[in-house]
């Protein structure tokens, strides 16, 4: 994926040119895909570019991810069509408002977000309409990074036979790095869908990318997750 490029120094791609391509782990026959934290909290209510956006909603995400957002719509909609799982992970309710309220005084990262009408703040921890759960749709709440942390998450994906975890949403640094770690950790095959996860920062955006994709999971476009979701379905059809 060339975003990470213009991060790497001369030295980085100098020791890849040596160290050779990551090939591909590849997934099992068995996916989920989990959609973490695609919230109003990392989105606002408008959209709006980053700078604007964060007059209102501190850690919200900008245009960036909102395009996201829509591109996840397709990729959501090709897990459906296929049979595959689809599970939601977000905060445990009310938990983003109150994050908001912490920390030290003049810390303008955890500015409160009174000054919006009650109706807008009520928004903080509901997802997105347009990548919202359907009906039947598991919803994971949590109060770590990881989904995987105090929750029964694992113990869903065993009782189902998932093999492997598609993983989108926000933030790239945060929520979605945690998630894969701890999934590779429970041997699942993983993949990150590079195209549908945002973060605050380009940078950390980018690089956490490359780094889930040299170490724990592969990246891939909306396109190839299609085609993985088409092709278990295909796999499963009876002939």
């Amino acid at each position: 994926m060339a975003g990470w490029d213009a991060f790497l120094t001369e030295q980085d791609r100098q020791h890849l040119a040596v160290w050779g391509k990551k090939a591909n782990d590849g997934f099992g026959e068995r996916p989920v895909l989990l959609v973490v934290d695609v919230f109003h909290a990392a989105l606002g209510h408008e959209r709006k570019p980053i700078m604007e956006s964060i007059k209102d909603w501190p850690m919200s995400c900008g245009l960036e991810g909102w395009e996201a957002v829509d591109r996840m719509v397709g990729l959501i909609a090709a897990a459906r069509s296929n049979g595959v799982p689809v599970i939601h992970a977000r905060a445990l309710a009310g938990f983003p408002s109150d994050w908001f309220r912490r920390g030290d005084k003049g810390d303008r990262r955890n500015r409160a977000i009174d000054h919006l009408p009650p109706e807008i703040r009520a928004l903080a921890n509901e997802f997105v309409p347009q990548v919202a759960p359907l009906p039947g749709e598991l919803v994971i709440e949590k109060v770590c990074a990881s989904v995987f942390a105090g929750t029964p998450l694992l113990h869903h994906l065993r009782a189902i036979g998932t093999d492997s975890v598609i993983v989108c949403g926000e933030s790239t640094s945060g929520c979605v790095r945690a998630a894969v770690v701890d999934a590779v950790t429970y041997r699942y095959r993983v993949g990150v869908v590079g195209e549908c996860c945002f973060d605050r920062t380009q940078a950390s955006h980018w690089m956490n990318l490359f780094d889930m994709h040299q170490k724990y999971a592969d990246v891939i476009d909306v396109a190839a997750a299609a085609d993985y979701f088409a092709s278990v379905a295909g796999r499963r059809a009876p002939s």
